[in-house]
């Protein structure tokens, strides 16, 4: 049951932050364009996102969709901490967690 819902969570969890970020609000945009970023890169993020929980539900690219989520949420968190935007190390926090769950009970 644990492995179930730390699975459902960490696909959620994904799947909202590549939703959100492949509909590239000007907020959003304007985000990465302030790390540095081009600001049609939110869809690329998001794109990488949404595959994420596909990987991640599959017993078979498990292992492959977790990886990709721990170099998200780490590139994340340099890109904040780079530019002392540490607003957003609360929701990457709980990213980094649900991925320790998921890599935990897989």
């Amino acid at each position: 049951m644990l492995y179930t819902i730390s699975i459902g969570l960490l696909a959620a969890a994904f799947g909202g932050a590549g939703l959100f970020n492949l509909l590239g609000t000007r907020a959003t945009q304007a985000s990465f364009v302030r790390w540095g970023y081009p600001a049609w890169w939110c869809r690329v993020t998001g794109g990488v996102e949404i595959a994420i929980p596909i990987l991640v539900v599959l017993p078979a690219t498990r292992w492959i969709g977790l990886i990709i989520g721990v170099v998200i949420v780490a590139a994340a968190i340099v890109t904040v901490l780079r530019h002392h935007d540490f607003s957003h190390l609360v929701p990457l926090s709980l990213f980094a967690a649900l991925l320790a769950a998921a890599a935990l009970v897989s």
